[in-house]
């Protein structure tokens, strides 16, 4: 009888959560999944953006390998960080992205908060404009783009209006909606602006054009937001990958910065990122950090401190930082002879289409501009797996499987145009 009640109430009783409904999976983690599910001897992961080496293997940058052993050499211990994170590494991060003479300039305009990697970074950001801004601004976001950026501003409430980046048609950026949408932006929204080697197609403004636009960001009042998970890795060099930031900066207006060590220092898992602000003057700047300490202490209380520990040696120590610039010229020149390989294999196996805007763009994502049908084909039979937007990690490119790739690709084409 009392087995009867239980279940009897069981069945009556509401949750809590009734209005919960199922979400699918992150469709880039998904299939990173279903790639380790399958036993195929020759499946090719280039969904996920992860840097690996000319075996296919995870690589532990020098650098990082002896940062690590240097902070060993010191004893290591597990004390909190401060709320708002590692002082040296805030300190270092920043200075990185603005370089000495500009940090110098403006370093008691900047307010700092490290974060949980780059996503962090824009949600502590979101957090900030929520609550710093007398009217919720809307968010300007280019399509496409990297998907967290739209479901980050979202979840907060944020009005995202989206703008064509990509003309499909002419395979470049869509400068006419680009620009055209942000001079009939009110002023005082965020646009959400790639620092350097756009996700997901690869192709970044060249600096002529990017003084272009932060001449229409500045006289339209607008507040950049820059997600900037790439300095270093993109071209190989801080300092032009880093343009259109201190450009921006150097105009004297507002200007915010995620950034992330994920893909630069290959610190994937520590999740080892920070916003910074450049505001107008010191007293907006003191401001600003007392709201992201608030906000960080009520989201995480602090950060994590291992991976900030990693980034602050190697940036303050001259050798390492000297060594971490020759491992950012490795990654980013093994990646372009990756695309380069890529693109001449495809030639070479009659790939039906054009394949010059391959080798026209830069970063670790490459766009193919693919149908949903050859992207599903080419996993389903040749066990390659990408982003259902066809885009692709290059870095998961290596001399043992670029031709098949290549070879595949030409195979789904040219069945599908009989």
């Amino acid at each position: 009888m009392a087995n009867e009640m239980e279940s009897q109430a069981r069945k009556t009783c509401t949750s809590i959560f009734d209005a919960a409904t199922y979400i699918l999976p992150d469709a880039i983690f998904a299939l990173t999944e279903e790639y380790h599910k399958d036993r195929y001897p020759k499946k090719v992961n280039l969904g996920q953006g992860t840097y690996r080496d000319a075996f296919g293997n995870p690589w532990v940058l020098p650098s990082v390998q002896t940062g690590r052993e240097k902070l060993a050499s010191q004893g290591l211990n597990h004390e909190y960080l401060p709320i708002l994170g590692h002082e040296k590494f805030r300190l270092e991060a920043t200075k990185l992205a603005l370089g000495d003479q500009l940090f110098a300039s403006l370093r008691d305009q900047v307010a700092v908060c490290q974060s949980v990697s780059g996503t962090g970074a824009l949600h502590l950001a979101g957090l900030l404009l929520r609550r710093g801004c007398k009217e919720r601004p809307t968010v300007i976001i280019p399509t496409p783009t990297w998907s967290n950026h739209r479901q980050v501003f979202s979840s907060l409430g944020f009005d995202c209006h989206p703008f064509s980046y990509y003309d499909e048609a002419k395979k470049r950026i869509d400068w006419e909606c680009y620009l055209d949408t942000l001079k009939r932006a009110r002023s005082g929204s965020v646009v959400i602006l790639h620092a350097c080697a756009h996700n997901p197609t690869g192709f970044d403004p060249t600096r002529e054009k990017w003084i272009e636009i932060g001449c229409v960001v500045k006289n339209r009042g607008l507040f950049p937001l820059f997600d900037a998970a790439y300095l270093g890795f993109n071209s190989g060099s801080i300092d032009d990958d880093a343009f259109s930031i201190r450009h921006f900066t150097a105009l004297g207006i507002e200007v915010g910065v995620c950034l992330s060590f994920a893909k630069n220092m290959g610190l994937y898992g520590e999740r080892v990122g920070c916003l910074f602000i450049v505001s107008q003057n010191v007293a907006i700047a003191r401001n600003v950090q007392s709201v992201l300490e608030m906000l960080q202490r009520s989201e995480i209380s602090n950060p994590p401190a291992y991976g900030s520990k990693i980034v602050a040696t190697i940036l303050e120590d001259e050798a390492l930082r000297r060594m971490w610039y020759e491992d950012l010229r490795t990654m980013s020149l093994r990646i372009k002879s990756m695309r380069q390989a890529l693109y001449e294999h495809l030639i070479q196996a009659g790939a039906p289409g054009l394949w010059e805007h391959l080798i026209q763009q830069t970063g670790m994502f490459g766009f193919l501009g693919l149908p949903l049908e050859t992207v599903n084909r080419l996993k389903e039979r040749h066990h390659i797996y990408m982003a259902s937007n066809s885009r692709i990690s290059i870095a998961g490119l290596n001399p043992n499987n670029v031709q098949y790739v290549a070879e595949s690709i030409a195979k789904c084409l040219k069945s599908s145009t009989i």
